[in-house]
């Protein structure tokens, strides 16, 4: 099956016979019991060409409505839809949100949603295709509808749920009002990672020295252009003065412990095209093992994550200094050296980061260091 044709394109036979194989091995695996996600890797497709087969007519139960942007204008008209989930996601982590979209801007590409439960930066020029879709519920359930938006290469960016509170009559006409059935989407393979520099060619102390003049944690973005480096080589870089590795444990039990100490943090979660932020403290902690994954889950109302720790391969104790003192994070990266979840302490700007967070942090386990969590 070829991943490089998308499956919306203009109906000719040859695509025609494609989407109606997509959307027959699809409903097969969904069958199963696979993922939306996992039945589209087993394709070999991306999900976005999948979901692009079930646009049109056909008899299958999933069904797609192609949509068109601006997309800041299809967000910015959700607020009136009451409650919807947010989902955002990685290879190895996602992130769930219950809440309203609210307060939604954008400078340039770059957009915010700031509402107290529905936290978002976006990217909007990673944002090529949108659908609404419609697929069959649970025995006894309703059917889940959803819109959902992929880059140019078929990945998902982001995710929009309705739940049982959502109004559906303003749902239903944003549908309508952003449809574009005709867009004819399509998916090109991602082109090769840029080569990453050797440790020796970068300006190290530069990079330390830059670092260490850091006023805003933000200005982190521009350090690493500025010296042409990847984010776990600048780790390396800087390790022992401002980072630490952590033991891959590190993320369950900062959860654990954040849950038992009733600490508020916060948890950030990145696609490419969207990063989702939870703030406040966390309760139901659970792991979780599968017969070909391991997760550490949090399970509270209005917010979900679900993280597979068998894939994380490094875990870093990362200090940032601000005006407002050194800001400390935790970041987990899986094999491929993406970048999995980041977790900080709650913190507004102007206000120092919680000494409760900063004693959870320096209480994890170092690599090599064994600690035992009291």
């Amino acid at each position: 099956m070829n991943a490089m044709l998308s499956p919306a394109e203009p109906s000719t036979p040859s695509v025609t016979a494609l989407a109606s194989t997509i959307r027959e091995q699809f409903a097969a695996l969904r069958a199963q019991g696979l993922r939306a996600r996992d039945a589209a890797e087993r394709l070999h497709l991306p999900e976005g060409a999948v979901i692009a087969a079930h646009a049109g007519e056909h008899g299958y139960a999933l069904k797609a409505l192609a949509l068109r942007g601006p997309w800041l204008e299809l967000l910015q008209a959700l607020q009136v839809c009451g409650p919807l989930m947010a989902l955002t996601r990685n290879e190895s982590t996602v992130h769930e949100k219950t809440g309203v979209y609210q307060n939604v801007s954008a400078t340039g590409a770059v957009g915010l949603a700031l509402g107290p439960d529905i936290d978002l930066r976006l990217f909007f020029a990673q944002w090529h295709a949108g659908f609404a879709v419609t697929e069959p519920g649970r025995p006894g359930h309703p059917s889940a509808q959803s819109l959902q938006f992929f880059n140019a290469q078929g990945h998902a960016v982001h995710k929009i749920y309705v739940r049982e509170q959502t109004d559906m009559v303003v749902w239903n006409a944003v549908v309508e009002r952003f449809a574009e059935p005709s867009a004819g989407y399509v998916f090109l393979p991602a082109g090769p990672k840029p080569a990453v520099q050797a440790d020796e060619d970068i300006d190290a102390q530069g990079l330390q020295q830059a670092w260490s003049a850091m006023q805003d944690t933000h200005e982190f973005f521009g350090l690493l252009r500025q010296f042409g480096a990847e984010r776990q080589q600048s780790f390396r870089l800087v390790e022992g003065q401002f980072t630490q590795r952590l033991q891959a444990q590190a993320v369950t039990w900062l959860l654990e412990r954040a849950a038992r100490d009733a600490l508020p943090i916060m948890v950030f979660v990145g696609s490419g095209g969207c990063i989702q932020i939870h703030t406040g403290p966390v309760h139901t902690i659970r792991p979780m093992d599968t017969a070909d994954a391991r997760w550490i889950n949090v399970l509270d109302p209005g917010f979900n994550l679900h993280l597979r720790t068998d894939r994380i391969a490094a875990v870093w104790a990362v200090e940032k200094p601000t005006a407002d003192g050194v800001v400390t994070s935790v970041e987990a990266f899986d094999h491929d050296g993406e970048l999995m979840a980041m977790f900080f302490g709650e913190r507004k700007p102007g206000k120092p980061e919680l000494a409760g967070w900063r004693e959870l942090v320096a209480g994890l386990p170092r690599v090599d260091v064994p600690v035992t969590l009291p």
